[in-house]
């Protein structure tokens, strides 16, 4: 079982990451303007259903491979690190493509569900993003690492369904300036950007602290 202390730095890091508008929430924002907050909703759970087999394929991969040795954990740990921080870098060096993802209207809350299950689960990024990000607070010696992997993540998703639930609820609103304004989406990419590289610098120093 992680610490305390543990816990409550993955939930701020966590937080901090759920607040800045991703693919994801642009997604949720999309369907929540143009159908309204049902079908903003169903594509949430389609979403966050999809996380929660990115995690229990990041758990059933990672364990195995961590288990192995001190040296296998390190290793998995800085090359998250440093997948983080290119993540941060390629944000911030990166123009902002105007464009946005392609909505066909659904018919049914089935398909709104199943469609933004699809969205998640096929983005080969998100599954990128479990593998670096979860490893950085486990802990082998607090016990299995799988089994850690696996709280990191649930509790990763129960925060992401509370946080684009709110996004779906409020962008009947807020919407058009978040899919639309070039200057938000120009504003955003820089403190995504900076997260991202703060992030990777901090579980690097963390990791190099407990050698």
């Amino acid at each position: 079982m992680p610490t305390l202390p543990t816990l409550s730095l993955f939930l701020l890091a966590a937080l901090g990451l759920l607040l800045i508008p991703g693919p994801s929430v642009l997604y949720v924002v999309t369907r929540s303007v143009e159908q309204g907050r049902r079908a903003g909703l169903a594509s949430v759970l389609g979403i966050e259903l999809a996380s929660l087999v990115h995690t229990a394929a990041a758990a059933l991969g990672l364990s195995a491979v961590l288990l192995t040795s001190a040296l296998a954990f390190s290793v998995v740990k800085y090359l998250g690190a440093a997948y983080l921080i290119y993540l941060g870098l390629r944000t911030l060096l990166t123009r902002e493509k105007n464009r946005q993802i392609p909505v066909q209207v659904p018919k049914s809350f089935s398909q709104l569900f199943t469609q933004g299950f699809l969205v998640n689960l096929l983005n080969p990024k998100t599954a990128l993003f479990f593998y670096a990000f979860l490893p950085q607070f486990v802990d082998p010696a607090r016990g299995g690492v799988g089994e850690q992997i696996l709280l990191f993540g649930a509790l990763f998703v129960l925060l992401a369904s509370c946080t684009d639930s709110l996004y779906a609820l409020l962008s009947s609103m807020v919407g058009n300036i978040l899919s639309r304004n070039g200057h938000i989406r120009h504003v955003q990419r820089y403190v995504t950007g900076s997260v991202y590289i703060v992030l990777g610098i901090t579980t690097a120093i963390v990791g190099s602290e407990k050698k």
